[in-house]
Protein backbone atom coordinates (compact mmCIF):
# COMPACT_ATOMS: atom_id res chain seq x y z
CA UNK A 1 0.00 0.00 0.00
CA UNK A 2 1.39 3.53 -0.99
CA UNK A 3 2.08 6.09 2.16
CA UNK A 4 -0.75 8.66 2.12
CA UNK A 5 0.43 12.31 1.74
CA UNK A 6 -0.74 15.59 3.18
CA UNK A 7 -2.43 16.16 0.11
CA UNK A 8 -4.82 12.90 1.21
CA UNK A 9 -3.63 11.21 -2.57
CA UNK A 10 -2.49 7.88 -3.39
CA UNK A 11 1.11 8.04 -4.68
CA UNK A 12 1.15 8.60 -8.44
CA UNK A 13 4.79 8.97 -9.22
CA UNK A 14 6.94 6.76 -7.28
CA UNK A 15 10.99 6.99 -7.54
CA UNK A 16 12.61 4.36 -6.31
CA UNK A 17 16.72 3.91 -5.83
CA UNK A 18 17.27 5.72 -8.57
CA UNK A 19 21.21 6.60 -9.63
CA UNK A 20 23.17 8.49 -12.50
CA UNK A 21 26.43 9.03 -13.38
CA UNK A 22 27.63 11.72 -15.53
CA UNK A 23 30.73 10.46 -17.15
CA UNK A 24 32.80 9.16 -14.09
CA UNK A 25 30.95 11.37 -11.69
CA UNK A 26 27.89 10.23 -9.75
CA UNK A 27 25.27 12.90 -9.86
CA UNK A 28 23.06 11.37 -7.09
CA UNK A 29 22.00 7.50 -6.20
CA UNK A 30 19.25 5.57 -4.14
CA UNK A 31 16.72 8.84 -4.81
CA UNK A 32 13.42 7.56 -3.11
CA UNK A 33 10.03 10.15 -3.52
CA UNK A 34 7.15 10.17 -4.54
CA UNK A 35 4.15 12.55 -5.66
CA UNK A 36 0.37 12.37 -5.32
CA UNK A 37 -2.45 14.21 -6.99
CA UNK A 38 -2.68 17.79 -5.61
CA UNK A 39 1.35 17.84 -5.22
CA UNK A 40 4.31 20.16 -6.55
CA UNK A 41 7.60 18.21 -5.59
CA UNK A 42 10.51 20.84 -6.73
CA UNK A 43 13.92 19.88 -7.15
CA UNK A 44 16.01 22.22 -6.01
CA UNK A 45 20.00 22.69 -5.90
CA UNK A 46 23.10 24.20 -6.92
CA UNK A 47 23.86 24.23 -11.22
CA UNK A 48 25.42 21.00 -12.39
CA UNK A 49 23.91 18.86 -9.32
CA UNK A 50 21.82 16.92 -11.81
CA UNK A 51 18.55 18.28 -11.49
CA UNK A 52 17.95 18.43 -15.32
CA UNK A 53 19.29 14.71 -15.83
CA UNK A 54 17.06 13.79 -12.47
CA UNK A 55 13.72 14.78 -14.69
CA UNK A 56 14.99 13.01 -17.67
CA UNK A 57 15.41 10.00 -16.10
CA UNK A 58 11.88 10.13 -14.42
CA UNK A 59 10.60 11.08 -18.22
CA UNK A 60 12.50 8.19 -19.90
CA UNK A 61 14.55 10.27 -21.80
CA UNK A 62 17.90 9.47 -20.40
CA UNK A 63 18.39 5.95 -18.91
CA UNK A 64 18.95 5.99 -14.99
CA UNK A 65 22.22 3.43 -13.68
CA UNK A 66 20.09 2.34 -11.16
CA UNK A 67 16.46 2.36 -9.51
CA UNK A 68 12.94 2.49 -11.08
CA UNK A 69 10.24 5.09 -12.02
CA UNK A 70 6.48 3.45 -11.61
CA UNK A 71 3.75 5.26 -12.68
CA UNK A 72 0.46 4.51 -10.86
CA UNK A 73 2.05 1.50 -8.93
CA UNK A 74 3.65 -0.03 -12.48
CA UNK A 75 6.81 0.06 -13.46
CA UNK A 76 7.74 2.62 -16.79
CA UNK A 77 10.16 -0.32 -18.49
CA UNK A 78 6.99 -2.32 -18.22
CA UNK A 79 4.59 0.34 -19.54
CA UNK A 80 6.30 3.52 -20.72
CA UNK A 81 3.50 4.63 -22.48
CA UNK A 82 0.83 5.07 -20.04
CA UNK A 83 3.28 7.49 -17.81
CA UNK A 84 3.83 9.44 -21.53
CA UNK A 85 0.28 9.61 -22.24
CA UNK A 86 -0.18 11.38 -18.90
CA UNK A 87 2.26 13.78 -19.25
CA UNK A 88 3.24 16.96 -20.28
CA UNK A 89 7.37 17.40 -20.42
CA UNK A 90 8.77 21.36 -20.51
CA UNK A 91 12.25 21.48 -20.91
CA UNK A 92 14.80 24.41 -20.45
CA UNK A 93 14.41 25.58 -24.22
CA UNK A 94 10.77 26.19 -25.76
CA UNK A 95 11.23 23.56 -28.13
CA UNK A 96 9.56 25.45 -30.42
CA UNK A 97 9.69 25.52 -34.79
CA UNK A 98 11.00 29.11 -35.65
CA UNK A 99 9.17 28.76 -39.28
CA UNK A 100 5.78 28.26 -37.50
CA UNK A 101 3.49 30.82 -36.17
CA UNK A 102 2.69 31.23 -32.15
CA UNK A 103 -0.89 29.27 -32.76
CA UNK A 104 0.86 27.16 -35.76
CA UNK A 105 3.38 25.97 -32.59
CA UNK A 106 0.70 25.55 -30.26
CA UNK A 107 -1.29 23.43 -32.68
CA UNK A 108 1.79 21.30 -33.55
CA UNK A 109 2.45 20.49 -30.16
CA UNK A 110 -1.18 19.95 -28.64
CA UNK A 111 -1.44 17.55 -31.62
CA UNK A 112 1.90 15.85 -30.53
CA UNK A 113 0.12 15.04 -27.64
CA UNK A 114 -3.04 13.46 -29.15
CA UNK A 115 -5.27 16.47 -27.32
CA UNK A 116 -8.70 17.66 -29.26
CA UNK A 117 -8.83 21.32 -28.91
CA UNK A 118 -10.62 23.80 -31.23
CA UNK A 119 -9.02 26.77 -33.13
CA UNK A 120 -10.96 28.83 -30.70
CA UNK A 121 -9.84 27.16 -27.79
CA UNK A 122 -5.99 27.88 -28.79
CA UNK A 123 -6.74 31.57 -29.83
CA UNK A 124 -8.27 31.94 -26.28
CA UNK A 125 -5.06 30.36 -25.28
CA UNK A 126 -2.83 32.47 -26.84
CA UNK A 127 -4.75 35.64 -25.58
CA UNK A 128 -4.69 34.68 -22.07
CA UNK A 129 -1.17 35.06 -22.20
CA UNK A 130 -1.09 38.53 -23.84
CA UNK A 131 -0.34 36.75 -27.22
CA UNK A 132 -3.51 37.89 -29.60
CA UNK A 133 -1.75 40.22 -31.36
CA UNK A 134 1.19 38.14 -32.17
CA UNK A 135 -0.69 34.55 -32.67
CA UNK A 136 0.66 34.71 -36.32
CA UNK A 137 3.89 35.56 -36.02
CA UNK A 138 6.45 33.29 -37.02
CA UNK A 139 8.06 32.12 -33.58
CA UNK A 140 11.56 33.46 -34.56
CA UNK A 141 10.47 37.12 -34.11
CA UNK A 142 8.94 36.95 -30.78
CA UNK A 143 11.26 37.59 -27.97
CA UNK A 144 12.37 34.63 -25.59
CA UNK A 145 10.12 35.37 -22.95
CA UNK A 146 7.08 35.36 -25.64
CA UNK A 147 8.02 32.24 -26.63
CA UNK A 148 8.46 30.83 -22.93
CA UNK A 149 4.59 32.15 -23.12
CA UNK A 150 3.44 29.69 -26.15
CA UNK A 151 4.52 27.13 -23.76
CA UNK A 152 2.22 28.51 -20.93
CA UNK A 153 -1.05 28.22 -23.43
CA UNK A 154 0.40 24.86 -24.01
CA UNK A 155 -0.12 23.87 -20.31
CA UNK A 156 -3.15 25.77 -20.29
CA UNK A 157 -4.65 23.36 -22.80
CA UNK A 158 -3.25 19.77 -21.98
CA UNK A 159 -5.05 17.39 -19.97
CA UNK A 160 -1.84 15.52 -18.53
CA UNK A 161 -2.03 14.88 -15.20
CA UNK A 162 1.56 15.27 -14.94
CA UNK A 163 4.09 18.35 -15.55
CA UNK A 164 7.19 17.58 -15.34
CA UNK A 165 8.82 21.00 -15.80
CA UNK A 166 12.69 21.92 -15.80
CA UNK A 167 13.46 25.57 -15.13
CA UNK A 168 9.59 27.30 -15.77
CA UNK A 169 10.15 30.47 -14.87
CA UNK A 170 12.95 31.09 -17.08
CA UNK A 171 12.88 34.55 -19.32
CA UNK A 172 9.42 35.03 -17.72
CA UNK A 173 8.89 38.74 -16.54
CA UNK A 174 7.08 38.80 -13.32
CA UNK A 175 3.45 39.07 -15.50
CA UNK A 176 4.29 35.38 -17.04
CA UNK A 177 5.56 34.22 -14.18
CA UNK A 178 2.36 35.10 -11.57
CA UNK A 179 0.56 33.15 -15.15
CA UNK A 180 2.88 30.42 -14.57
CA UNK A 181 1.81 30.29 -11.06
CA UNK A 182 -2.13 31.15 -12.00
CA UNK A 183 -2.16 27.77 -14.28
CA UNK A 184 -0.54 25.62 -11.42
CA UNK A 185 -2.77 26.22 -9.07
CA UNK A 186 -5.37 25.40 -11.14
CA UNK A 187 -3.67 22.24 -12.16
CA UNK A 188 -3.21 20.78 -8.73
CA UNK A 189 -6.70 22.54 -7.67
CA UNK A 190 -8.20 19.87 -10.36
CA UNK A 191 -5.71 16.76 -8.70
CA UNK A 192 -2.81 16.90 -11.41
CA UNK A 193 0.90 16.58 -9.62
CA UNK A 194 4.01 18.33 -10.95
CA UNK A 195 7.49 18.05 -11.02
CA UNK A 196 9.85 20.53 -11.31
CA UNK A 197 13.89 21.74 -11.40
CA UNK A 198 13.93 25.34 -10.04
CA UNK A 199 16.04 27.89 -8.84
CA UNK A 200 13.08 29.48 -7.65
CA UNK A 201 10.71 29.30 -4.71
CA UNK A 202 7.10 28.29 -6.35
CA UNK A 203 4.63 28.92 -4.03
CA UNK A 204 0.92 28.11 -5.78
CA UNK A 205 -1.76 29.14 -3.53
CA UNK A 206 -3.56 25.26 -3.78
CA UNK A 207 -2.40 21.64 -3.65
CA UNK A 208 0.99 20.54 -1.24
CA UNK A 209 4.48 22.07 -2.03
CA UNK A 210 7.53 19.44 -1.26
CA UNK A 211 11.13 20.00 -1.72
CA UNK A 212 13.70 17.66 -2.82
CA UNK A 213 17.81 19.08 -2.90
CA UNK A 214 19.97 17.28 -4.53
CA UNK A 215 24.13 18.42 -3.99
Amino acid sequence: MTAPHRSGQPDVLQVRGIACRRGVALLFSGLDFEVAGGELLCVRGPNGCGKTTLLRCVTGLTRPDDGAVLWKGVSTRTDALAMHAGMAFSGHLPGLKDDLSAEENLEFALRLRGATVSVEQRREALAAVGLEKRRRLPARRLSAGQRRRIGLARLSLDPAELWVLDEPLTALDDAGQALFIEFLDRHLARGGLALAATHHRLAPPSGVVRELRLG
